[in-house]
C-alpha cells in the first residue's frame, strides 16, 4: 500500500466477515455479486467459484424466495467441497425476516447479511421486521451491511425531511435533501441495530447512488459523521466503458481521500458476458491508485504512425491474458509476483525507456525499424529477440524470470536466454 494513501485513510471499526476483515488497517476488500437464480444451487455455486477465482474476496447472492433460501446451505456445501472458501453474503429485501427465521441453514451458511432499511418493512411492521433480522445476526454472531439505496429510500423518511426542508428559511434543493436522507437512514438504522444489541464491529454501512457527484458528496459526509466500515460503490453504474469510467471517477476520488473499506463495481454485463469483468475493474482501480496489488499489469503504448504493425498490440493483449491465467497458480507459488511490472512497447521512441522502467519489458520494432526486439530486465538490456516466435520467446523469458525472481529457480535459468 502506498504510504501517503495509507496515511490519509479514514479510521474505521474493523468488521470480521468469515476469514476476511473489512476496515481498520486491513486492505480494501473487493467484492462482487452473482446474477444467477440462487434456487439453482449448481449454477450459483459455479458462478461464485468463477468470481472467487477472478479475485472477489466476498461474493453476494440474492436470497429472495423460499426456494433460494433453501439452497443457500447447499451452495455453501458445494463450494466447500471444491475448496472455495469465499464468504457468502445474503442480499435481503422485503422478506428477509421471514427467510432468515424459517431457514436456519441459510442464516448459518451466510457470512454476512445485507439489509436495505428502505424496504425491510413499512409502517408499523418496519421496526419489528428490522429487529428480527438483527436478532438473527446477533444469535449467530454474523455481521450485517446496512445498505441504503437511492432508488429504494424509506418514503416516510424522505417525506418528513422534504416537509421540514419546505418550512426552512433557506430550503435546500431536492437533491441535497435526498442525499441527507440517505445518510440519515443509514445512521439511524445503525443506531437501532446497536440498541437491539448488535456490536459496532459487526456493522458495515453503504449509501448507494447512481451519479458520480452524488456518490462523492454522500460518502464524504457519511465518512465525516461515523467510524463504521464503509462499503463503496456506484449502483447501476451501467454497461461497458460508461460503467467503468463512472465507477472509477467516483470511487477513485473517494479512495484517494481515504474513504472506503470494501468496494464493488456494479457493471451491467453484456448478454452472455463474463460476470468476472467487474472484479477485474475493481482490482485495477485499487492497483492503479496504489492501494493494493493483485496481478502484474502491462504497460503498452497506444500506437501511432510509427507502429502500423499490430504485433505489439496482439502481444500486449496476449501477455496480459497469459498473466491473468497464471495468477491463480502464481499467487500461491510466487509471493510478491502481483507487484511485478511489464511493458510491451511498439517502437524505438519510448519503447526502450518504458521497458527499462518495468521489471521486464520488450520494445518491438516500429515501421521501418530493424526487425529485432530488445528485452530489458530490471533496467538492463537482457537479450534481443528476432524472427516469427518473438511472442513465445518473450513468454518463456517471462516465465523463467518469475521463477527466478519470486520463486526458487536458480539465476542460471535466465542466463540461458541471454545474448541471443
Amino acid at each position: 500500500m502506498n504510504g501517503n494513501l495509507h496515511y490519509l485513510r479514514r479510521t474505521s471499526v474493523p468488521v470480521k466477515v468469515g476469514p476476511i476483515t473489512i476496515g481498520g488497517d486491513h486492505p480494501i476488500v473487493v467484492q462482487s455479486m452473482t446474477n444467477t437464480d440462487t434456487a439453482d444451487a449448481a449454477g450459483t455455486a459455479k458462478q461464485v467459484q468463477q468470481l472467487a477465482a477472478a479475485g472477489s474476496e466476498l461474493v453476494r447472492i440474492t436470497v429472495n424466495t423460499e426456494e433460494a433460501a433453501e439452497q443457500v446451505g447447499r451452495i455453501r456445501d458445494r463450494l466447500d467441497a471444491v475448496g472455495c472458501r469465499v464468504p457468502l453474503i445474503g442480499d435481503f429485501h422485503y422478506n428477509g425476516h421471514l427467510l432468515l427465521t424459517k431457514y436456519p441453514s441459510c442464516a448459518d451458511a451466510l457470512a454476512k447479511y445485507r439489509i436495505n432499511p428502505g424496504n425491510v418493512g413499512f409502517g408499523r411492521k418496519r421496526d419489528g421486521q428490522f429487529a428480527t433480522m438483527i436478532e438473527v445476526a446477533i444469535a449467530r454472531k454474523k455481521p450485517i451491511r446496512i445498505g441504503v439505496n437511492w432508488g429504494s429510500l424509506d418514503p416516510s423518511l424522505v417525506t418528513r425531511m422534504m416537509d421540514e426542508n419546505a418550512r426552512a428559511a433557506s430550503p435546500k434543493s431536492a437533491t441535497e435533501v435526498t442525499r441527507a436522507a440517505l445518510i440519515e437512514s443509514a445512521l439511524l438504522s445503525a443506531a437501532k441495530a446497536e440498541e437491539i444489541g448488535l456490536a459496532r464491529n459487526q456493522i458495515v454501512l453503504s449509501c448507494k447512488v447512481s451519479g458520480v457527484q452524488d456518490l462523492i458528496a454522500v460518502y464524504a459526509e457519511l465518512a465525516a459523521r461515523c467510524d463504521y466500515a464503509l462499503h463503496l460503490g456506484l449502483t447501476e453504474a451501467g454497461m461497458g466503458s460508461k460503467g467503468i469510467v463512472a465507477s472509477t471517477a467516483g470511487m477513485g476520488v473517494l479512495l484517494h481521500q481515504g474513504v472506503g473499506d470494501t468496494i464493488r463495481v456494479s457493471l451491467t454485463p453484456e448478454p452472455g458476458g463474463d460476470r468476472t469483468k467487474e472484479v477485474i475493474v475493481a482490482q485495477e482501480i485499487l492497483q492503479t491508485i496504489g492501494l493494493r496489488s493483485f496481478t502484474p499489469l502491462v504497460t503498452a503504448c497506444p500506437g501511432c504512425g510509427r507502429t502500423t504493425s499490430t504485433v505489439f498490440q496482439e502481444l500486449a493483449e496476449d501477455i496480459q491474458a497469459y498473466v491473468r491465467t497464471q495468477m491463480p497458480l502464481w499467487r500461491d507459488q510466487y509471493p510478491g509476483v502481483e507487484a511485478m511490472t511489464l511493458a510491451v512497447m511498439g517502437c524505438v521512441v519510448n519503447g526502450p525507456g518504458e521497458s527499462k522502467h518495468a521489471n521486464i519489458g520488450i520494445s518491438l520494432p516500429g515501421t521501418g525499424e530493424a526487425p529485432s526486439a530488445p528485452v530489458f530486465i530490471d533496467g538492463e538490456k537482457f537479450t534481443t529477440l528476432r524472427g516469427d516466435q518473438i511472442g513465445e520467446d518473450f513468454k518463456a523469458i517471462l516465465k523463467t524470470y518469475v521463477d527466478t525472481r519470486y520463486g526458487d529457480g536458480p539465476p542460471a535459468l535466465l542466463t540461458a536466454h541471454a545474448g541471443r
